[in-house]
């Protein structure tokens, strides 16, 4: 029995040594690499991290993954035997990411630990741009200019303000071009500086929004027609938008903890499923929960297809007296889920620009989802 029992034992002896002595290993020649700093047109950046299995069974690299889209992997496919070599390849993209980086690879085998990380970092530095590139928006052809945009943006514009944009220009041609802006709006002045711009010459184009002039409220926007050398240019539009809101700067505490809420019960309204060709009408209840008059400014839709009702616009609401909002949506040729905004804008202080939410599952007849 005893000599059984010993027999036994040698066998499971034998087998934890095998199963000590059959393992897979693996060893980087390094784990990090420096790119250094490189042009962005210099282009894809590729280095190979040498691994060796260092073990008694094959090594199997069975995934890649990378940090970031910028970094592609490659790696050794088959199963690299015992004492072979193989690679994990990291390609770093610049393109447009100019600066320093330092990203990860995290290389999963059938080892243990399974997951083995490496690291690349190096920095980028920026290409020059070209003219194309810095002056997006061609005029007038091969005998006009180019800006630097088609859009000025003068964002937020409180009502009681007038706020100044520039934007670069340059004349690409072989000529002079005088630069002019025809059919202003009475809350827009726009004018080139230099007005004539000598071949290869840069200037700016100076813009200044007067907002006391416009009665709208929120999002605006004017397409302007320019004119070179006193020839109007035939359908292409300089675009300045704006975002009109209310001055509450020279408020004191006292007129703030007095001023009107706008408190409204739901910002999101569901009308669920309706057929397509159909007017929904929708109704937002608010409250004014504030100690002075609530007046609601501006209400717009985000498109046509949704008409607001007006008569709520500029009639004081009383403090503790309720209201609403009232909208029609037109289901049209929409079909499936759709959503619409409807903006509201008021002299709430805490709360001036609201964002009702409207949606809708649309069903058309003969129409399959």
């Amino acid at each position: 029995m005893k000599r059984m029992f010993f027999l036994i034992s040698l066998l499971l002896a034998g087998f934890t040594g095998f199963a000590q002595i059959a393992q897979t290993k693996l060893q980087f020649a390094t784990t990090e690499h420096d790119f250094g700093k490189f042009k962005e047109e210099a282009g894809r950046q590729t280095f190979d991290f040498m691994v060796t299995n260092t073990g008694t069974d094959p090594l199997v690299i069975q995934n890649v993954v990378a940090s970031c889209g910028c970094t592609t992997p490659d790696w050794t496919r088959p199963p690299i035997a015992a004492g072979a070599t193989g690679k994990v390849t990291a390609i770093y993209d610049p393109k447009d990411r100019p600066g320093q980086f330092n990203k990860t690879l995290s290389v999963y085998t059938n080892t243990k630990p399974e997951v083995t990380v490496l690291v690349i970092k190096g920095e980028v530095t920026p290409h020059e741009k070209t003219v194309e590139e810095l002056f997006t928006f061609p005029v007038g052809g091969a005998t006009g200019v180019r800006f630097e945009s088609n859009h000025m943006a003068f964002t937020d514009v409180k009502k009681t303000e007038k706020k100044i944009r520039v934007m670069q220009v340059m004349n690409t041609s072989a000529a002079p071009v005088k630069i002019e802006f025809d059919g202003l709006p009475v809350h827009l002045t726009l004018k080139a500086n230099p007005e004539t711009l000598k071949p290869g010459q840069k200037g700016l184009i100076e813009g200044t929004y007067d907002a006391t002039k416009n009665q709208q409220w929120g999002n605006t926007s004017d397409m302007i027609r320019m004119k070179l050398n006193g020839v109007a240019q035939e359908n292409v539009f300089y675009y300045v938008s704006a975002n009109l809101v209310e001055d509450f700067s020279g408020l004191s505490k006292e007129e703030l903890a007095n001023a009107p809420i706008f408190k409204i019960e739901n910002t999101t309204f569901d009308l669920g499923k309706i057929k397509g060709q159909t007017p929904n009408d929708v109704e937002f209840k608010f409250t004014n929960a504030g100690k002075s008059d609530l007046v609601i400014r501006h209400v717009r839709a985000s498109c046509g297809c949704t008409a607001v009702q007006q008569g709520i616009q500029g009639a004081p609401i009383k403090p503790g007296e309720s209201g609403s909002i009232k909208a029609t949506f037109s289901s049209g040729s929409y079909s499936g889920k759709v959503t619409k905004a409807i903006y509201v804008y008021s002299n709430d202080p805490q709360n001036s620009q609201v964002v009702l939410m409207l949606n809708a599952d649309v069903e058309q007849p003969n129409v399959v989802k």
